[in-house]
């Protein structure tokens, strides 16, 4: 399948579109905490196996799939740049649901959502460089690995460290304004994406029956991998649980961004990024509501 359509926006659309993400970016930061940090060094094996598990086996485990499955190249790029971004918040949640390793799920959403500005590109481009058949769309996008940090630096890390200051500085007035701030920016990011889908309601219809199926094996295959990685390791069930949940659930917002910055608004890509993001939210809660009802036994 080609990549005819794709959706486009006005530049000041994208700024707006920008800020929207950069001020979700600092409602999340306001619940980030130095502790989250520092618990890194008290649980090495699980925080080893959840960053690896979502940084190395994700993206690896999409290259084998975009390089078998018979797809178009802008849903190969749509699947490696949703695999290549950080972990979403909602993961948090289904962790508790799962009865998962709770503060082990917070500090890989923090330490991804902050390495994020390096590790997202740098995951992207090494990426594309194991599928000889995309390298080339880079080129005749004219993406190179600079601007992209750049702009993730700008929408992601300096919200991220403005937020956690915020809320290392004046702890009463964060918790005030935390919960405002994450709801009028989704409602803000919601809005932008359906007007997108309801202006490009053809192009979205063209591509959505082939990506419910790669969506679904996709994500499937994350939450599979991860379980039984973190199992064959030795983890405890309940890490187990969060390292599936965490590499399971990505931030597609933040990769609808880069593809109507950086990609023309690509249909393909938008289609794969947006569906995963309402996939994720089924397949998450289906896999945590599974497991809260499976006793917590030590893994061997």
């Amino acid at each position: 399948m080609s990549d005819p359509v794709t959706i486009h926006f006005s530049a000041g659309s994208l700024v707006a579109l920008n800020i929207c993400l950069a001020i979700i970016m600092f409602g999340v930061a306001l619940d980030i905490k130095k502790e989250h940090f520092t618990h890194l060094l008290n649980q090495k094996k699980a925080v080893v196996t959840g960053l690896f598990s979502q940084f190395v086996l994700l993206p690896l485990f999409t290259v084998l799939l975009v390089s078998i499955l018979p797809i178009s190249k802008g849903m190969a790029l749509g699947m490696l740049l949703v695999a290549c971004c950080p972990g979403g918040n909602v993961s948090n949640f289904y962790s508790q649901m799962a009865r998962g390793h709770v503060a082990l799920s917070v500090t890989l959403s923090a330490f991804s959502s902050l390495a994020a500005f390096i590790i997202t590109p740098l995951n992207f481009f090494f990426c594309i460089s194991l599928v000889p058949a995309l390298s080339g769309e880079l080129t005749s996008l004219e993406l190179d690995f600079a601007s992209l940090m750049i702009n993730m630096v700008s929408i992601l890390l300096l919200p991220l460290l403005l937020g956690m200051w915020v809320s290392g500085s004046f702890p009463s007035f964060s918790k005030k304004i935390a919960g405002p701030i994450r709801i009028l920016s989704m409602m803000l990011l919601t809005g932008f994406i359906v007007i997108a889908v309801v202006n490009n309601q053809n192009g979205f219809e063209a591509y959505l029956a082939n990506v419910f199926w790669i969506v679904l094996l996709h994500n499937s295959g994350a939450l599979f991998l991860a379980f039984y990685l973190s199992k064959l390791l030795g983890n405890s069930a309940s890490v187990n649980r969060t390292v599936a949940i965490e590499t399971g659930i990505q931030n597609s917002g933040l990769a609808l961004i880069l593809i109507f910055n950086f990609f023309d608004g690509n249909t393909a890509m938008a289609v794969v990024a947006a569906w995963w993001g309402v996939w994720h939210l089924i397949s998450g809660f289906a896999f945590a509501a599974v497991m809260s009802k499976q006793p917590l036994v030590t893994s061997n």
